[in-house]
């Protein structure tokens, strides 16, 4: 009796500690912070008391501790400034973006999203290079150097679970808080677009929500 109280104990500390670990790490990543001011962005508009300031970050996904990549997806990182203590509604539905002159605007999409396709160039940068062997070598031994040579590299090495996990989590504080919110607050919207920026040649950035309405022309 003694020694099962003790093991239910056990588990019970054991869990808790896992918990603590997981709240820790969630208190320790940080969510975009606003700049001092509208002007320290590419661009930035005024909606009556409220200003919109916008970057544009391409492919990049910039977080509080690192950027990562998205061939799939093209970045903003936006910010809404207003009067002392004001607070204004917020979420990525109020965005959408027109590139190209398109007529109907494309939504912006929600963070989760971007998960599949989320890289990070630092952890890649930790990987050794996988090499292509030739295959218009001669195979003196048969099957063997040729047959591997015509099977094509091996596949990229899978990125650890608990290292995609950090990722995920700081690309989620990184994006447009959702609901009522102090001001300034910042964050990342995306938008689907896995072609390479050099192909777009126009691209504004539309914003309708509690601060007003915006149509903000963007430089590719």
């Amino acid at each position: 009796m003694y020694m099962r109280a003790h093991i239910h104990f056990a588990l019970f500390l054991s869990a808790a500690a896992c918990l603590t670990l997981q709240a820790q790490q969630t208190t320790e990543v940080k969510p975009l912070a606003a700049r001092a001011s509208p002007a320290e962005y590419q661009t930035a508009v005024k909606m009556g008391q409220y200003t919109l300031a916008v970057d544009f970050d391409a492919h990049g996904v910039p977080t509080s501790d690192g950027v990562f990549s998205d061939e799939d997806y093209i970045v903003f990182e936006v910010a809404l400034y207003g009067p002392a203590g004001a607070h204004l509604a917020l979420q990525y539905e109020d965005f959408s973006i027109r590139l190209n002159g398109k007529k109907a605007a494309a939504p912006a999409q929600a963070y989760t999203v971007v998960f599949k396709s989320l890289k990070s160039p630092e952890w890649e940068a930790t990987q050794d290079p996988v090499h292509k062997e030739s295959s218009s070598g001669i195979n003196a031994g048969g099957a063997g150097r040729g047959a591997a040579a015509d099977s094509g590299p091996p596949p990229p090495p899978k990125m650890p679970i608990d290292v995609e996990r950090k990722m995920e989590l700081r690309v989620q504080k990184a994006a447009v808080p959702e609901g009522d919110r102090p001001l300034p607050v910042a964050g990342l919207v995306f938008f689907q677009f896995s072609g390479k920026t050099k192909n777009i040649k126009s691209m504004d950035l539309i914003y309708s929500g509690a601060a007003g309405k915006a149509t903000i022309p963007m430089q590719p």
